[in-house]
């Protein structure tokens, strides 16, 4: 298959490789979250490409242990890496990623989780992923897709030497392509709520570079019970952010449902992130916060949970993301 045809395939399945031809400038990298039933191991596996603005290029998994707020960076050759150019699949190594079964050959991971009963985010007329249309717009800085906003796991990993059973936990999956991380950024992730319900939440606010000026956009996916609540800048949603102390307060809402959440932000640990293509950028993710959440139908209350083992980045200044009032 051509180099132009796998771009053009990738377009309309953003979970699949993008980086077709990209020589410079350009990462792109999946990530890939694990929870075990008994909730004492939380890990974040990250696979990815990077290439630079002279060339360089390297493979990469990093690895974030959530428990233990702990993160690895492993690199590999350019060659290891070999993505499918027929959806996703991707071999790094002896490792491999897919949405249906992850292989992991690590120092201190080794084994093979199958992901059971996936909650992909569906695909729209004119907007083939979480983005909407701006998919289609060839200049974004950073663009960003979820592979299933909840899962069920299925293996057993040696982990630093122990033998953890994920059978019966839970998993979530997402990935960022494009040429580096906004300067500054929220983003949140659980789906570790009450037992028997089918619950999820995802958000994320940035700086948006737009035509030599920028805009804060968001996107958020809020998952119940098999239905899915979207609030996103192109949708015509609006949002409302603040902090206070260690709380990240968020808002949002559309002409009939309105959701507000609260995540406390806990211990983490240094992950890599890129800039210009280069894996030169630092962001502290932890998986130890904690995200209470309120759904609203008008002024109905339809739902109210705190989501355990949430992911949590407050990446740079994020002043200029915040807002007392509702606004685009």
């Amino acid at each position: 298959m051509g180099t132009l045809t796998s771009q053009w395939k990738a377009v309309w399945n953003p979970n699949m490789y993008h980086g077709w031809g990209q020589k410079r400038n350009y990462f792109e990298g999946w990530y890939c979250k694990l929870v075990d039933p008994s909730e004492q191991y939380a890990l974040a596996i990250i696979p990815g490409i990077s290439f630079d603005d002279k060339g360089n290029s390297h493979a990469f998994i990093q690895v974030l242990d959530g428990k233990r707020c702990k993160a690895y960076y492993h690199e590999f050759e350019t060659s290891d890496f070999r993505p499918s150019p027929e959806g996703f699949e991707v071999h790094l190594g002896n490792n491999f990623f897919s949405d249906y079964k992850v292989v992991l050959d690590l120092p201190e991971l080794q084994g093979t989780i199958l992901l059971k009963q996936i909650y992909p985010w569906p695909k729209m007329m004119g907007a083939p992923g979480i983005m909407g249309w701006y998919s289609f717009v060839p200049f974004m800085q950073c663009y960003h897709g979820v592979v299933s906003v909840d899962h069920q796991l299925e293996g057993v990993l040696q982990v630093n030497g122990q033998s953890v059973d994920f059978t019966a936990g839970k998993g979530y999956m997402e990935k960022d392509w494009g040429t580096s991380f906004p300067t500054s950024w929220i983003w949140t992730q659980t789906n570790h709520f009450e037992p028997n319900r089918q619950v999820s939440f995802m958000a994320s606010v940035a700086r948006i570079p737009w035509l030599g000026s920028h805009f804060i956009g968001y996107i958020v996916g809020f998952l119940l019970d098999g239905q899915l609540y979207r609030f996103a800048t192109y949708t015509g949603a609006k949002m409302k952010a603040y902090r206070k102390e260690k709380t990240v307060h968020l808002a949002f809402r559309d002409k009939r449902y309105r959701l507000e959440a609260q995540a406390v932000q806990a211990e983490g640990a240094n992950l890599v992130s890129p800039i210009a293509g280069a894996m030169a950028g630092k962001v502290n993710e932890s998986l130890l916060a904690e995200v209470r959440l309120n759904l609203y139908d008008k002024d109905d209350l339809v739902y109210t949970g705190v989501g355990r083992n949430a992911g949590l980045e407050v990446a740079g200044p994020v002043e200029e993301l915040l807002t007392t009032t509702w606004r685009r």
